[in-house]
């Protein structure tokens, strides 16, 4: 990750910020409805709101966890996937009692709170760390960018399809996005910070074994 990815990520959260003080003004109200009256109904986007359910997500976690403990071992990588996904849907769902937005009205809509939507913050998140540690261990640039790609538009169709039920506002989709992008860029940032102090150790440690040779 380079810096103009930290750059993103902070302005995505003060985007985010601002959407949660303006969602009840005359502009975003109007870009809600154009949204819904643009997908509502769509049957085809709808489907992929089931690779952003909380069962299927956390089922996911759970099988790259031990993936990860198996073939590789490495438990700072595992931190980084439970601090991600795990702590990210405590984080949101956090944000959801604090804000208190009702959903949009429509008959049998769920009685929990709407901003910012956890399908789109939840499902963002797990796909950028899948894609994360998949291009980890990929030299091919045309790979990854593949696997980001693929991850980029599974994200937007899974968002969508909860303005396509009539479960969210399209805001409530947008900040979820951008809440999520900033989440797991810190948790990235977290990763590479435990790693260099990883590096740093272990060259002490031979500099010093060095030394006592000599």
């Amino acid at each position: 990750m380079n810096k103009l990815q930290y750059v993103l990520a902070v302005c995505a959260f003060v985007v985010f910020c601002v959407l949660w003080i303006t969602y009840e003004t005359p502009f975003i109200q109007a870009f809600d409805e154009v949204a819904f009256n643009t997908l509502y109904g769509n049957s085809f986007i709808a489907i992929f709101h089931y690779l952003g359910e909380t069962k299927f997500i956390f089922a996911i976690m759970i099988l790259v966890l031990i993936l990860l403990w198996i073939r590789k071992q490495d438990y700072r990588l595992m931190v980084f996937v439970l601090l991600s996904i795990g702590v990210g849907y405590g984080l949101y769902q956090f944000l959801k009692r604090i804000i208190e937005r009702p959903r949009p009205e429509i008959v049998d809509q769920f009685s929990t709170f709407s901003f910012p939507s956890g399908h789109a913050f939840h499902g963002l998140v797990y796909l950028l760390t899948i894609s994360y540690l998949i291009t980890l261990h990929i030299n091919s640039k045309k790979i990854s960018l593949i696997v980001w790609i693929s991850a980029i538009i599974l994200a937007v169709l899974i968002g969508f399809s909860r303005i396509t039920e009539g479960r969210h506002f399209a805001s409530d989709i947008v900040a979820g996005w951008l809440l999520g992008y900033s989440w797991f860029i810190l948790c990235v940032w977290w990763l590479n910070r435990e790693h260099r102090n990883l590096s740093e150790q272990t060259n002490k440690q031979t500099k010093r074994l060095k030394s006592t040779r000599t």
